[in-house]
C-alpha cells in the first residue's frame, strides 16, 4: 500500500483522483473510483441547476461510504452558472471534498475554507499555484501541458512544472495531465507529487457514463489523435482531434484570424454532449489528453485502480534495488 500526504488527507487506499469532466463526472463514476479506493469526483455543471445537483450527491452516497469530492469550474461565460449556488448546496449535502479550477476562485475558496471543507485546486502555472496557495487551498493538482482541456497559454510539460512545483511549494500537489498507469503514478510520487490526477484514463472505464464507441475509438487512438483549439484567442483547450476539431482549427488560421463568434456553433457545448450520448465521435468537440496512446483497454475502475497500485508498488520497489551500498575502505 502506497501511503501519501495525499491518501492521509483524504482518507482514501490508493493516491488518484478522477478529475472533474463536463459531462463525464456522474454518480456511476465517482461511485465506482471511490469505491475503487480513490478520490471519485461529481461535476457540477453537467447538472442544470444547485437542486439537481444535490440530487447526484444523494444517489452518489448511496452508492458509496467512501470519501467523494466534488468540482465546480470557473470558467468565461456569456451567461454564468450559479456557482454560489452550486457550492452552498454541495456544502449543505455534506460535502467536504472539493475540487476547484478557472478564473478567480477565491471567494469559492474561502467560502469552502469557512465551512471546514478540504480544497484542491488545479493550476497550469506555479505562479497560479502559488497564489492558490496563499488563499489557503489544501492540495494542488498540477496540470502539464499534455493535459486534457485548458493547460494554459504557457505550454510547459509535467516533468519541468512537476519538479518547479518541488522547488516552490509548501503544500502536497498531485500531477495531471498524461497518466494512466502504475508507471505515470510511480513517476510522478518520484517528482515530488503526493497522487495523480486522471481525467482521459477514467473516461475510458466500463461505468464512465459515455457510449462504448468513444471509449472503444479512445483505445484505438494514438498520443497524435489530439488537437488545440482556442490558440488564437489565448484559451487554449486540447481536445480529440476530429472533422469538428480540425475545422475549427482551419478557421482560426485564416488570414486575420477568427473571433470566437465564428466557431462558436463548432464548439457548442450541446453538441459535446450528444457525442457521449450517440457514440458519434466526429459530431462534436470533446477533450481528450494525450495519454490516448497509453489506453488499451476498458477495465472496471477496481480492475484499473488495483493494477495501478500493483505496478506502483514493483516499479518502487524495482527502484530501490538500483541503490547499492558503497563499498567501506
Amino acid at each position: 500500500m502506497i501511503r501519501t500526504a495525499l491518501t492521509e488527507l483524504l482518507g482514501i487506499r490508493v493516491p488518484v483522483v478522477q478529475g472533474g469532466m463536463q459531462w463525464v463526472g456522474k454518480p456511476p463514476l465517482p461511485a465506482a473510483v471511490s469505491n475503487a479506493g480513490g478520490l471519485g469526483v461529481i461535476t457540477a455543471l453537467t447538472q442544470p441547476d444547485p437542486e439537481a445537483l444535490r440530487t447526484v450527491i444523494r444517489e452518489t452516497r448511496a452508492a458509496t461510504d467512501k470519501p467523494f469530492g466534488v468540482n465546480i469550474t470557473i470558467l468565461p461565460s456569456i451567461n454564468p452558472p450559479d456557482y454560489e449556488g452550486f457550492a452552498r448546496a454541495a456544502v449543505e449535502e455534506g460535502v467536504k471534498i472539493f475540487e476547484t479550477a478557472g478564473n478567480s476562485p477565491g471567494k469559492l475558496i474561502q467560502f469552502f475554507k469557512s465551512h471546514g471543507c478540504i480544497v484542491i485546486h488545479k493550476c497550469t502555472t506555479i505562479r497560479h499555484a502559488k497564489s492558490a496557495e496563499r488563499l489557503g487551498v489544501d492540495v494542488l493538482s498540477i496540470d502539464g501541458f499534455e493535459c486534457a482541456g485548458h493547460p494554459g497559454e504557457e505550454d510547459i510539460g509535467g516533468l519541468v512544472l512537476l519538479a518547479r512545483a518541488a522547488q516552490e511549494l509548501k503544500i502536497p500537489y498531485i500531477a495531471s495531465g498524461g497518466i494512466a498507469d502504475g508507471r505515470g503514478l510511480a513517476a510522478c510520487l518520484a517528482l515530488g507529487a503526493a497522487g495523480v490526477n486522471m481525467g482521459t484514463r477514467f473516461m475510458c472505464t466500463v461505468e464512465s457514463p459515455i457510449h462504448r464507441n468513444i471509449k472503444e475509438k479512445i483505445v484505438a487512438s494514438t498520443e497524435y489523435d489530439t488537437t488545440h483549439i482556442f490558440r488564437t484567442l489565448n484559451n487554449t483547450s486540447r481536445v480529440f482531434k476530429n472533422v469538428v476539431s480540425q475545422q475549427v482549427v482551419a478557421i482560426e488560421r485564416r488570414p486575420g484570424g477568427a473571433k470566437f463568434e465564428d466557431v462558436r456553433d463548432l464548439v457548442s457545448g450541446a453538441r459535446g454532449k450528444i457525442v457521449f450520448e450517440n457514440g458519434d465521435p466526429d459530431y462534436g468537440i470533446w477533450t481528450a489528453g494525450l495519454v490516448l496512446g497509453l489506453i488499451k483497454d476498458i477495465p472496471t475502475c477496481e480492475e484499473l485502480l488495483s493494477r495501478m497500485e500493483r505496478e506502483a508498488e514493483d516499479i518502487i520497489d524495482g527502484m530501490a534495488k538500483l541503490v547499492k551500498a558503497k563499498a567501506k575502505l
